[in-house]
């Protein structure tokens, strides 16, 4: 099925910055278009799948300076950490599409017969995975036109405990680098260091495991032209409510965001124009 493009609202918002950091968010958005949302099923028009509440958890960005782009579409209408030919992140390992016809509990997005054809995959990229990545592009650019050198850390978070992708519980704090393409080793270890205390919190962390970045961290970092980029993925579990009504719990994030704030603070203080 292939339905024209309308576009209901922008597909991001951006923020810009002071400091030689971007902050972004590709998966909170929670918008579906009407002409898509009549489509999905009724499981999928509660965007089940998006990282909630990344903007209240990352409040702290505009008080470090940080530009932060924030996408306004669900995922459901295209993943912009995919990249744009649909291939796999992950070859061999379960994983979700540009524009997933199945939620990460391996239901049906679409009602029968109103899954996106070719066209129509074609037109959401052009509409709205094109602007995000134009725009994080040109952010990146001009932060390190300014600085000499620009942060990328890429903001993500996922349900605990999702058989489909893993066994057992994911651990708490997920780094990702590109198994060490996309970030100057320094700054991994720095970053990795204020990772490693949240063990005294009750957190777990790892570096490059079953998450090692999307596309986002993998195309943009880029060290040797000082770009650094680091995706963290985090369980929802240690924030927010993991199950409907998705509620944000301030005194459960408050455990967890200094060492979040802590991370992206190590790695601002390790940036270093070559």
């Amino acid at each position: 099925m292939n339905t024209p493009i309308t576009l209901e609202k922008p597909p991001f918002i951006l923020r810009e910055g002071t400091a030689p950091l971007l902050i972004s968010m590709p998966h909170v958005g929670t918008h579906l278009p009407a002409a898509i949302a009549a489509r999905v099923t009724d499981e999928a028009r509660h965007v089940p799948d998006t990282d909630w509440h990344l903007e209240t958890l990352y409040d702290f960005a505009a008080e470090l300076g940080a530009s932060v782009l924030i996408a306004t579409h669900s995922r459901y209408v295209v993943d912009l950490n995919r990249p744009p030919d649909g291939s796999s992140l992950y070859p061999g390992q379960s994983v979700t599409g540009l524009c997933p016809v199945d939620t990460f509990d391996d239901t049906p997005v679409y009602l029968p017969g109103q899954e996106p054809g070719d066209e129509e995959v074609q037109a959401r990229r052009e509409a709205y995975w094109r602007p995000y990545h134009e725009a994080l592009e040109r952010e990146l650019m001009r932060i390190r036109a300014k600085h000499g050198v620009a942060a990328l850390w890429d903001a993500h978070s996922i349900r605990s405990v999702l058989p489909r992708f893993f066994e057992g519980k994911l651990p708490d704090l997920n780094l990702g680098t590109g198994k060490g393409s996309s970030c100057d080793e320094r700054i991994v270890r720095a970053v990795f260091e204020v990772a490693k205390t949240a063990e005294q919190g009750g957190y777990t962390a790892v570096l490059n495991g079953r998450f090692t970045g999307g596309y986002i961290t993998r195309h943009y970092g880029r060290p040797a032209q000082n770009i650094h980029a680091i995706q963290l993925e985090m369980t929802q579990s240690s924030y927010m409510q993991e199950s409907l009504p998705f509620d944000y719990l301030p005194a459960t994030a408050a455990g967890v965001q200094p060492y979040v704030r802590g991370m992206v603070e190590a790695m601002l203080a390790e940036l270093r124009p070559a």
